[in-house]
């Protein structure tokens, strides 16, 4: 993860997303308080125009030139300081949605890379692309509904103390009747609230869904079992088309709302102000300014019901992200330092020296994919590195110098040199010499582009034995101080595993290495090999001493066959 820069005393540690996050709201306060000052003169602008315009009809009536071309020169200024004013707004409002959404973006992606491991066990995957797909929209959203809306009250606000100083009737009937209105939809804030919930949580359920099915396609058709998941994810869809359905209803109450209720005010204003205008109360002037006053209104309504609606989608986002940023990592590290040696896990027994090729075969697979857990810091365990306790050491330092690499690990879409080369520090010998020790070549050899070709999402295009050739190639260019490897030829064929062990040993010469594998071809390409039964080391030895010294051993190896 690519931290800020250190000159910078005020930028806050990545490792803290919460305090970063915050630090990213402050940095986003000017550009959000530009934007309401914009919106709030744009919306004083066209408050202010129908008493200039009443003044103008007065002057037509009073058949004052002079007080007409002044008041048509002030409607003109108002007309050019509302098209700056709208065109300022409308910028600062797409900067601070982009603003908002982007760095919710990359402050999420962050401390997703930050979890690595802990993430997809605390979250789904639906869960995590819903933020990217609709929360960082809803949140958006809500900073640019923000700029009008905070606009709108100061609009409201000028027009009532304009109404009361000229008709105190006019004036109060607006001073009561628009947060009378406002109250109004309150009632339905809450179930729409709760119903956006129920229907972002279904669909990211959903989306969790599609991901298994399409990632296991392959074996579903192989099983016959397309149908039976396809039924499922129908039923899932539907119950969230039915949460969707029950948000859309209190939303059409809403928008039915922003029109019926503006409507009802500007009846009424417009009825009394004509009452006035014909008992002879207020000129004709006043009586159009009135009205359009009440015309005006619409605007600053619809934008509370606006409000509330994209604000209260913006807060159920927002509380998704929250939640993703509230996650701790389950590992951390210390402070200390070390100079590397011999790396053990005392629970087991399991010592790597340094410089060797160590092979661990267990009786349970998991039992070996646990000690590789526990070795790279990514479970819990009394493990030594040097001289020092494995724990102690800044977590970045672990991952830069022990790599555990698993049949877990995915392809990503992208260029294949890329996705092999993860640093972008190796050159075309370096990386053909990767690929011939993974026994890969052929397969970059049979694709038109070779290296630059574009791989897709999950390395689809390839086979099961040639994904796992290439995650062995990336790992090797990796070239960490210890190699962890769990299973590396498991998928591939025995001629190519036998050629696989011997370059594997070739390729890590001098250089800390563990296999975790049962294969009797790479135990024998072994400088060391550790039985371990019951999660502790029960024989080590070579591979044929173990052979012929340890039934167990033998056993799980040649699979009860002589």
């Amino acid at each position: 993860m690519r931290s800020l820069p250190e000159a910078d005393p005020g930028v806050p540690d990545l490792r803290s997303p919460l305090r970063y996050l915050w630090w990213n709201a402050r940095r986003q306060m000017p550009p959000l308080l530009a934007g309401i000052g914009f919106a709030t003169l744009w919306w004083l602008v066209q408050a202010l125009m129908p008493a200039v315009l009443g003044k103008g009809i007065e002057a037509v009536t009073a058949k004052d030139t002079r007080a007409l071309l002044m008041w048509a020169s002030i409607l003109l200024g108002l007309g050019l300081l509302q098209a700056f004013t709208g065109i300022m707004r409308h910028r600062m409002a797409v900067y601070n949605w982009l603003a908002a959404a982007y760095r919710t973006v990359q402050l999420t992606s962050r401390h997703a890379a930050r979890l690595g491991a802990t993430l997809p066990k605390r979250l789904s995957t639906g869960e995590v692309v819903s933020v990217g797909n609709s929360d960082i929209a809803h949140i958006g959203s809500s900073m640019d509904i923000l700029l009008r809306g905070v606009g709108s009250v100061v609009a409201v606000v000028t027009v009532t103390v304009i109404l009361i100083s000229t008709s105190l009737p006019l004036g109060l009937l607006v001073l009561f009747g628009v947060p009378l209105m406002a109250v109004a939809v309150g009632p339905l804030l809450r179930p729409l609230h709760q119903r956006q919930r129920v229907q972002r949580e279904l669909s990211g359920e959903l989306s969790t869904r599609a991901a298994d099915i399409v990632a296991g396609l392959r074996v579903l058709r192989g099983i016959g079992g397309e149908q039976v998941f396809a039924e499922r994810y129908r039923a899932e869809s539907q119950r969230v088309r039915h949460a969707g359905v029950r948000v859309a209803g209190i939303e059409s109450v809403l928008e039915g709302a922003q029109i019926v209720l503006p409507g009802l005010l500007i009846a009424i204003v417009t009825g009394i102000g004509a009452t006035f205008a014909v008992a002879g109360e207020i000129p004709t002037g006043q009586l159009v300014a009135f009205y359009l006053y009440a015309v005006f209104l619409i605007g600053p309504m619809r934008t509370f019901t606006e409000a509330a609606d994209k604000i209260t989608k913006g807060h159920v986002a927002a509380g998704r992200v929250i939640r993703i940023l509230s996650i701790e990592p389950e590992m951390t590290g210390g402070t200390g330092s070390s100079e590397g040696g011999v790396l053990r896990d005392s629970y087991s027994g399991v010592t790597l020296q340094p410089g060797s090729l160590t092979a661990v075969s267990a009786s349970t697979p998991d039992d070996a994919a646990a000690i590789a857990d526990r070795l790279g810091r990514y479970a819990e365990g009394d493990v030594t590195f040097g001289a020092v306790e494995l724990r102690t050491l800044p977590i970045d330092q672990v991952r830069s110098r022990i790599l555990v690499a698993d049949n877990g690990a995915r392809l990503f879409n992208g260029r294949l040199r890329d996705e092999l080369d993860v640093r972008g520090a190796a050159d075309d010998d370096e990386v053909r010499a990767a690929l011939h020790a993974a026994c890969a070549t052929d397969i970059v050899d049979a694709l038109p582009e070779g290296l630059d070709a574009e791989v897709a999402e999950a390395g689809r295009e390839f086979s099961g034995g040639q994904q796992q050739r290439l995650r062995l190639a990336r790992a090797l260019l990796s070239d960490p101080e210890v190699l962890i490897l769990v299973e590396p030829t498991s998928a591939v064929d025995a001629h190519s595993e036998a050629r696989i062990a011997d370059r594997l040993a070739k390729a890590r010469a001098g250089r800390t290495t563990l296999i975790c594998t049962t294969s009797p071809l790479v135990l024998d390409r072994a400088d060391h090999v550790i039985y371990v039964e019951d999660g502790r080391v029960l024989a080590e030895g070579t591979h044929r001493q173990l052979l012929d010294t340890s039934p167990q051993y033998a056993a799980t190896v040649t699979r009860g066959e002589d």
